[in-house]
């Protein structure tokens, strides 16, 4: 495989490292924000349906947010001291679509802040959904060019589509007029560009060469469309058949990609977080489904979902944080 069908993280792997720099701050990063957020989410949800206690999703919300503005400011360092970095990232065809991270964080922030602050949270959604809707047609217009390589139709394509997906997602209780017809356009813009990029990535996984072992966790993208379309369509029309069948292949497809992903040989990279989101909202999901089903089979799977992630995002959090203080979390 050539340079151009690899991704920037494959590429820097592959040679000597340099000295630590902003310059190789990676996108991806955001991705723990979303996965992060997902879970203080998820862990306010148990409190709500569950009665435990409210302060530990409210700290991880703080932490999540904490860790996004300490990634913003990073960013737009590394935008005005490296542009053409931050240009040759964004228009990367596979590593472009991590830039789906930053609007899905401000999305889920919005939810975060919005106990504290209504206006804030109705700011951030509104910010958020505009970027989202924006990002999602540069990427399907840089699509519509034609001649896309095969290879890069990797589970990272679904990331601008789930995008559009959290607006519904995050949105349901939203008061202004119009909200709730963008909710309805974000599920439908959402739900066509996921099944699109579906039929694109399965065939390149079954047909081509398997995933470069640093890209092996973004399998775990995969679950995302159903489990964060379950969760927007239960807001917009409530928990019928329809939204059980996402959420139950989204459990099932999980479960398979987990003996794929959770792996020794695969190292530790910042693309490792791209497990955080699909599983967090898996979680979400989970939680969701068994308040309103009922019965302890469900519940037992919920828990079991949420501590999972709980214990995976704080062994994530801590090797990012080792890796950053030995320099090697921005080493090129």
């Amino acid at each position: 495989m050539n340079t151009a069908t690899i991704s920037p993280l494959e590429q820097a792997q592959a040679k000597p490292t340099s000295g630590a720099s902003i310059k190789h701050l990676p996108v991806n990063l955001f991705g723990a924000v979303m996965g992060l957020a997902g879970l203080g989410l998820a862990w306010r949800m148990a409190h709500q349906n569950f009665g435990v206690s409210p302060l530990v999703g409210e700290a991880i919300g703080l932490f999540a947010s904490l860790v996004f503005a300490v990634l913003g400011v990073g960013y737009l360092t590394k935008l005005v001291r490296h542009r053409q970095a931050v240009a040759n990232e964004f228009t990367h065809p596979i590593a472009g679509n991590f830039f789906g991270t930053i609007v899905i964080a401000i999305l889920l922030l919005s939810v975060v802040a919005a106990p504290y602050s209504e206006l804030l949270g109705q700011g951030l959604w509104t910010i958020g959904s505009v970027l989202t809707v924006i990002l999602g047609g540069l990427v399907l217009s840089r699509l519509f060019k034609g001649k896309q390589d095969l290879q890069h139709a990797v589970p990272a394509w679904l990331i601008p589509g789930v995008a559009t997906l959290d607006i519904a997602v995050t949105g349901g209780q939203m008061p202004m007029a119009w909200a709730a017809e963008l909710n309805l356009f974000a599920m439908a813009v959402g739900a066509a560009l996921a099944l699109i990029f579906l039929t694109s990535i399965f065939p390149r996984l079954v047909h081509q060469e398997p995933l470069a072992k640093a890209m092996v966790p973004s399998l775990m993208i995969l679950v995302a469309p159903f489990e964060v379309g379950f969760l927007a369509y239960a807001n917009l029309f409530g928990i019928d058949r329809f939204a059980a069948l996402l959420f139950y292949f989204g459990l099932f497809l999980a479960v398979v990609l987990g003996f794929k992903v959770f792996r020794r040989d695969v190292p530790f990279a910042p693309s490792w977080w791209a497990i955080s989101f699909p599983l967090a909202a898996l979680a979400n999901a989970a939680l969701k489904y068994a308040h309103a089903q009922g019965g302890l089979p469900l519940q037992l799977i919920a828990w079991a979902i949420l501590l999972f992630l709980s214990v995976a995002l704080a062994v994530l959090t801590w090797k990012t944080l080792a890796s950053l203080v030995r320099g090697k979390l921005l080493a090129g």
